[in-house]
């Protein structure tokens, strides 16, 4: 069975495919990307490279040819992404693809929920819907990797955890188990029609994940909660543009404010107070937790907070 993957040569879909090759034979695979030569090492390990870009129909559908399993793996461009996840559905429906498994997010069947993301996702997954294709909704969580990885040398670097997201709390998940989950669906079977919303296995505001940081660093760390303006005001003395631009990256983060701000407010009102046993049923393990990713990390977080000590 042919699986195409969008995206291939972002974070989420290279771990897609090494994962992947461990279950099919590389020649199972076609990948899209915008530039096929990121994927030139899994070219000569035998997948069909591809190109295929989002914001030029006309090249998804001879991409997409063949494919009978596809993961849609959600565009970047936070707040503008449903006319280019519309082409891609478009595209695999014209190429006959079967299954159609799409990396959405958690809290958005609420429409109450305030934060950007739930349009982009909940109009994609009408969309998937009215398409004729099956279908699989993996509603990924708060990516744990995001604010311990990405944000969190920034927070060691000040001392401060700075967020509109009061006490509101999440269970954060790490992308490695949201991947390991979209494989395990991508192999396996009875999965048509179903919604799996991929978390991790505890509730934690961010105050406790601040705590859980300065315990394991060592480094005194304060909670900062602000409110919706302040969060702005900081983004924009940051130069973190309010609406998406593509491929703009700050301090090594793709932000934009209008996501970070409203992914907040959701936070803090409740909308994403979500929890579940889903990795476990799908993968065999349990999700992997906040203060494992932080010990794994440990080293990397106090360097930060060494360096900013030293300047």
């Amino acid at each position: 069975m042919k699986i195409v993957i969008t995206g291939a040569s972002g974070q989420y879909g290279r771990a897609a495919v090494e994962k992947l090759l461990a279950k099919v034979a590389a020649e199972e695979l076609i990948l899209i990307t915008r530039t096929p030569a990121k994927l030139a090492d899994l070219a000569k390990r035998g997948a069909d490279v591809r190109r295929g870009d989002f914001d030029e129909p006309e090249s998804l559908r001879s991409a997409f040819a063949g494919g009978e399993k596809l993961l849609l793996i959600s565009g970047t461009r936070v707040g503008a992404r449903v006319a280019q996840h519309k082409a891609a559905i478009d595209a695999a429906a014209a190429a006959g693809v079967r299954h159609i498994l799409y990396t959405s997010f958690i809290g958005i069947d609420d429409p109450g929920n305030p934060a950007d993301v739930r349009h982009d996702h909940i109009e994609t997954e009408k969309l998937i819907r009215a398409s004729g294709m099956e279908w699989t909704m993996l509603r990924d969580a708060h990516y744990a990797d995001a604010m311990i990885v990405m944000a969190g040398p920034g927070v060691m670097a000040t001392g401060k955890w700075i967020s509109n997201a009061g006490e509101g709390r999440e269970a954060m998940v790490w992308r490695d188990d949201c991947v390991e989950c979209a494989v395990a669906v991508l192999t396996g079977e009875g999965h048509e029609g179903n919604i799996y919303n991929i978390t991790g296995s505890e509730l934690q505001s961010f105050a406790e994940v601040t705590a859980l940081m300065a315990e394991i660093t060592g480094k005194p760390l304060d909670y900062v909660a602000v409110d919706d303006e302040a969060q702005y005001a900081m983004f924009d003395a940051m130069g973190i543009p309010r609406r998406p631009v593509d491929d703009h990256y700050v301090k090594g983060i793709p932000w934009n404010s209008d996501d970070m701000v409203t992914f907040g407010r959701a936070i803090r009102e409740g909308f994403l107070e979500i929890c579940t046993t889903d990795v476990e049923t799908l993968t065999g393990h349990p999700p992997r937790s906040v203060r494992q990713m932080i010990e794994e990390h440990a080293e990397t977080l106090k360097a930060a907070a060494n360096e900013s000590l030293e300047k």
